[in-house]
């Protein structure tokens, strides 16, 4: 694989149970390049290792007054130089590719698992870890994976050159033979207490880089409550811990550096002394003491590259462990699917709470626990959780049968309300139904068309607004009439100021859309989610950033752009809610009331609690007053007519 073929068209399947197992992977799957950069790198490294043959040869042609010797050491000399500077070119070139293949390879993998598991992955993993290894940590991945074949050259180099200083002079050579190993192995002691020390600074680095993200993404917020100069404190301590670390775990490497210096000039000095007494005592020539001299020399360059790789492996080691991590993390369902392609259509019903969406209706969900909404926002579209599986209650399971309160009769029922129900142990939990057709049995593509959710925190991607609603539709929505019913009037309006171009569609969005307000990023993606018009639509409090004014115009525009499809809001808004078509109240994880929305906040005390945010006592002294046929206040009871009476004054105001 050449860098002009990438991207790759299969990546792999990537052995992902251990750090040191995705690593060994990784370098089974670049195999080519590895023996690539292999041969090039022995080509380099035996040139530099034989220059000191060729020096010695034509010291000795000097001493013994030989003119053709010297020339063809010349000519030796001259064919080594050429030999080193293609190696060292080829072994350049082969290894930034391996370095730059790799780290296309992993990113790849890592874009794959984050499509495959959508919004639960930041469920699953820290946001600041999923940056941290889709940046840095792949690049030390790719250093280690283009490390090893230069390793490995050098290697093979240092033990050809003790092998060939044995032969060429035997008493030198041996003691070459015998000191090499002990400086290649004498760092081995240190290695543990530097990966140690390596490995708790880029788990402060990792958590620092986790705040600064956290923080940049809500500095908005923090703002606004004052609170930016306690998080900003925070980043500076935890900046202070990387430093502090990073500082210890420099002094062990520079410690290795110090032991990889000392010790060849350690036995430099002993083959000088010991070459000296042999040069005297007439058994060795000058040239044989200059050349094993130069090859002792020249050996501390391949050397260097045990300490590289050892420094390589050791930072690699937990970037790769992140990665596996992520690339080991699996949805509950295949990709792949069991069905045929072809989306479904009709009622959507989720089996577990017995929530059920008429096709072609807008439905409202009412959760008391926002995580409850978002989860089951999850589960409709298609998304399991990790709470999917562990216990569920024993009325989920009589709402799975088909006899709980979502079955299609618009009917009160207060099964999900009764304490005595006992847990149930599930392995699995079923699937939700579009249209009778489990959608963990559609390909993923096919699910993710057919049903569409928007959760509580969209993100906007920066650039055009045009190629922001320029998205996956049936093309019977135009954008305009999505920005209309999700009243983005005001959001054209402010990115036209901002822009050069009068066309608001030709308007630059920034990052995640921070130039804009809360309530304008979420307006724009619902004009997002509307332009799509999937079979089915999940949205997740779509207003809750936006004023009462605003939100009862966006509830009649959804009403109206969505009708005939089948949508679903999970809110506890009172103006979205009064224009659904059905209101359903979420109880303790299963259908516990289903209406319209007045009748509801009439006779369901606990869907009153949830929308009107009544307490307890406000809940005790109004049943008393309905008892009394009074108001809290002592005065006479309005009646059913009062109550909408009042509530259309409310509305107008």
């Amino acid at each position: 694989m050449q860098i002009h073929d990438l991207p790759y068209p299969d990546p792999g399947l990537p052995d992902a149970r251990s750090g040191p197992r995705f690593l060994l992977w990784l370098g089974r799957n670049q195999l080519g390049g590895q023996l690539k950069s292999l041969c090039w790198g022995l080509l380099h490294f035996l040139s530099v290792a034989s220059l000191p043959y060729g020096v010695g040869f034509a010291v000795q042609a000097v001493v013994d007054g030989s003119g053709s010797r010297l020339a063809l050491a010349g000519g030796l000399i001259l064919l080594l130089g050429a030999a080193l500077a293609l190696g060292d070119t080829m072994l350049h070139r082969t290894a930034v590719t391996n370095w730059i293949t790799a780290a296309a390879r992993v990113q790849q993998l890592l874009a794959r698992r984050t499509a495959a598991l959508g919004a639960a992955l930041t469920r699953r993993v820290a946001a600041g870890e999923v940056v941290a290894v889709s940046t840095g940590d792949v690049e030390k991945i790719g250093w280690f994976v283009e490390a090893l074949s230069r390793f490995a050259a050098a290697a093979v180099t240092v033990v050809v050159v003790c092998v060939g200083l044995v032969l060429y002079q035997p008493a030198l050579g041996i003691v070459v033979a015998v000191g090499m190993p002990v400086l290649a192995l004498a760092v081995l002691p240190l290695l543990p207490r530097a990966t140690r020390r390596a490995d708790q600074q880029r788990e402060k680095a990792g958590r620092a880089t986790e705040l600064a993200s956290d923080t940049v993404a809500g500095l908005r917020v923090l703002r606004g409550i004052g609170g930016e100069e306690l998080f900003l404190d925070r980043y500076r301590r935890a900046s202070q811990e990387v430093r502090t670390a990073a500082v210890r775990s420099a002094r062990m490497w520079s410690l290795i550096s110090a032991v990889q210096v000392l010790l060849p000039g350690l036995l430099l000095i002993a083959v000088v002394w010991y070459g000296i007494e042999l040069a005297r005592q007439g058994r060795i020539t000058v040239g044989e003491l200059v050349t094993v001299y130069s090859a002792v020399m020249i050996l501390n360059y391949p050397l260097r590259h045990f300490e590289e790789i050892a420094m390589a492996y050791s930072f690699s080691r937990p970037s790769a462990q992140r990665a596996a991590r992520v690339l080991s993390l699996e949805r509950v369902t295949e990709p792949g699917g069991l069905r045929a392609s072809e989306a479904p259509a009709g009622d959507l019903y989720d089996p577990v709470t017995g929530l059920l969406a008429p096709a072609g209706r807008l439905t409202a969900v009412v959760c008391g626990d926002p995580d409850l909404a978002g989860r089951l926002a999850d589960r409709l579209g298609g998304h399991p959780t990790d709470a999917d599986t562990g216990t569920r209650s024993a009325s989920a399971s009589a709402s799975a049968s088909g006899d709980g309160s979502g079955s299609g009769s618009d009917s009160h029922s207060g099964s999900g309300s009764d304490p005595a129900k006992a847990a149930t142990p599930v392995t699995a939990l079923p699937s939700v139904l579009l249209g009778g057709v489990p959608l963990d049995e559609l390909p993923l593509d096919t699910a993710r068309t057919a049903v569409l959710v928007q959760d509580k925190d969209p993100v906007l991607l920066s650039g055009t607004l045009a190629e922001l609603l320029d998205v996956p539709s049936s093309g019977s929505v135009r954008p305009a009439e999505a920005l209309a019913a999700a009243q983005c009037a005001d959001v054209l309006d402010a990115l036209s100021q901002a822009s050069l171009d009068d066309d608001p569609m030709n308007a630059r969005i920034t990052e995640r859309g921070r130039s804009l307000s809360g309530g304008q990023r979420q307006r724009l993606a619902l004009a997002r989610s509307l332009v799509t018009d999937p079979e089915a639509l999940v949205l997740d409090e779509p207003t809750s950033a936006v004023d009462s004014h605003t939100e009862a115009r966006i509830a009649e525009g959804l009403r109206a752009l969505r009708s005939g499809r089948t949508t679903v809001v999970l809110t506890s808004s009172p103006l979205l809610l009064d224009r659904a078509d059905r209101v359903v109240l979420v109880h303790e994880g299963t259908v516990a009331a289903v209406g319209e929305h007045r009748e509801l906040v009439l006779n369901e005390p606990r869907y009153r609690a949830v929308v009107t945010r009544e307490t307890d006592e406000e809940a005790a002294s109004a049943a008393l007053s309905r008892n009394a046929g009074t108001s809290p206040h002592g005065e006479p009871g309005l009646g059913d007519a009062g109550i909408e009476e009042l509530t259309e004054i409310e509305e107008t105001a």
